[in-house]
Order: structure tokens, then sequence, then C-alpha cells
């Protein structure tokens, strides 16, 4: 079972200097992945929108600047968004990115794109909200040409490239992952068709992940791929678990042991730790995020490594 980390761009307080003693100290602890979050902009609340998920002022870095200086500095770590908001951002820039990103860093990056949920950023970036949903598959689309082919021919709805050429290619090249986040009927069918694997979720009103996941699969039978070729990761929180674990959830690694052990039953190969949620609960600096980090690493080992323990 595969881990990430989902970088938590608040650390940007402490500089490059901590922010590198961060990454490297994931990677040294035995994480599989570095994920990062991506919005580019919040918008603030007014007469006519209600206000986002988060903060307006919360601090989130670029994420591909950011998994670039991650590259620079580390060696076996793989890097991934989680998820990038693909449809507001040009895909044949998108490409030139990442296809550069796997280059430099020897072939780590995955790939996570999602459609996003918020008008006023696509609107502040000059994307139609409406449309994101068609423009997210042909962008999938185009970039699997762009990674691959020496001629790219493309002629869809929103995106063109006539006789158009790409260098360098990603090592990784037409096989670099591409895994798609969002919980509902439209993102589980753009995974079981186009996705190497589903960046899951738990909103409330979702339906249970034993459902979706099985969804999901009888989509990827339909569309005659295998569901097993299809990977499946989850965030490692608390999900539905009651309201006195969820306040403890954070700062018990038995319960996060628990929750992974039920992800692992569901069928789920790779999960993810939000580092957020340890900033709040008090490990404020790097060294105390990697000390807890550790601690929770060494403690989820027996269902992550049966046999081996980082000391």
């Amino acid at each position: 079972m595969k881990t990430a980390v989902v970088f938590p761009s608040v650390m940007y307080r402490e500089g490059g200097e901590g922010v590198s003693r961060l990454i490297r100290g994931i990677e040294a602890i035995g994480f599989d992945e570095l994920d990062m979050f991506d919005h580019v902009l919040m918008g603030y609340p007014t007469e006519t929108r209600r206000a986002p998920f988060y903060s307006p002022q919360m601090p989130i870095l670029e994420a591909m600047m950011t998994l670039s200086y991650a590259a620079a500095i580390t060696s076996t770590i793989r890097l991934g968004t989680g998820v990038m908001v693909l449809p507001q951002r040009q895909p044949a820039l998108v490409a030139k990115q990442v296809s550069t990103l796997d280059t430099l860093s020897g072939g780590r990056v995955r790939l996570g794109v999602g459609v996003g949920w918020q008008r006023s950023e696509y609107e502040a970036l000059d994307e139609d909200f409406a449309t994101r949903g068609q423009r997210m598959d042909e962008a999938i689309a185009l970039l699997r040409a762009y990674f691959s082919d020496e001629h790219v021919h493309f002629k869809g709805e929103f995106y063109q490239a006539d006789d158009i050429a790409m260098e360098p290619k990603p090592p990784q090249g037409k096989a670099l992952p591409i895994w798609i986040g969002g919980t509902k009927q439209a993102a589980l069918k753009r995974c079981a068709t186009l996705g190497d694997g589903w960046m899951a979720m738990s909103a409330p009103g979702d339906q249970p992940l034993a459902a979706s996941i099985a969804q999901l699969h009888e989509l990827a039978d339909k569309a005659g791929r295998d569901p097993a070729s299809i990977g499946l990761q989850m965030s490692l929180s608390p999900g539905a678990l009651d309201k006195a674990k969820r306040k403890r959830f954070y700062a018990e690694p038995e319960l996060m042991l628990e929750r992974l052990v039920e992800l692992k039953q569901l069928g789920f190969d790779h999960v993810s730790i939000d580092c957020v949620p340890l900033f709040q609960l008090g490990h404020r600096t790097s060294d105390a995020l990697l000390e807890q980090l550790r601690v929770i690493y060494n403690h989820l080992q027996p269902e992550l490594n049966p046999g081996e323990l980082n000391s």
C-alpha cells in the first residue's frame, strides 16, 4: 500500500530552508509520494456568492512550482498533484510543465486532476466554469497525445492541435499516470474511461465508498477496461467515524491505523495524509510535523509494509 503526504503550504512561513527540511524529511521517513493541493486563487464571499470551502486567505503555494522545487532536493519520492484543477489551465502548457517535471525528476510524476468547484476562480483565470467537464475530458486526451506523439493532431470542440510537436516527452511517456478526483457520477465515469486511478473523497451527501467503488468498476467493465487496473486512493481521514473520534483522530495514530485497515479492506491501494490537521493540533514547525509524521508512519507500518519498521 502506497502512502502520500499532502504538503502543507502554510510551511512557506519557515522559508526555503524550512520547506526543504520538511520535504527531505518526508522522503527520508519512507513515504511514497509528495502531493500538492491546487488552487491558484480563492474568492471572498460577496452579495452574489457564498463563502468558499476554505478561508480566502488560506496560503496555497502553486503546485507545479513547488513540485519542481521538491524534485531538485529529493531523489526517490514520487511527485503528484492532488488534485490540479485542470480545466482552468491551458492543457498544452500543463503538458509542457508535467513533461519537464517528469524529465528532471527521472520519471517520478503522477498527475491528479479534477474539475474543481469554485466559479470565481475560473472567472478570474478567464475560463468557462460551465464547460469544465467537457473540457476536462478533451484536456486529458490532449495531454496523452502530447506525452507520446511525435506529430500531435487533435480536433476537439474546445482544443485543437494541427501537426504540433512538444519535446521532450516525459520519461513515462503516455503511461504517465493520470488520476481523477471527484465523487459524482461524471467523475466516476471519467475515471472509468480515461483515468489510471481514482482519488476518492467523502463529502456530505455522497454515497458510501463501497457503492462508489462498485459503480466505478461497473463503468470500467462497460468501457472494456479491467477494473483492477484502476488504482484507488483515499485521504486517511475520519470518514464516517463518530464525532468524539473525529476530534481525536489525528492525535491518536491507533485511530488512523483502524481507518487504514478499513480502506484496505475496501480495495484502496493508496492513502494520503493531510498535514493541515496535524498543524492545527499544534505541530506548527517543520521539525514538529516530521516528528509526528514519523510516529504515524511507524504506527501504520504493520499494514503498509508488513515485517518492516522505520526507526
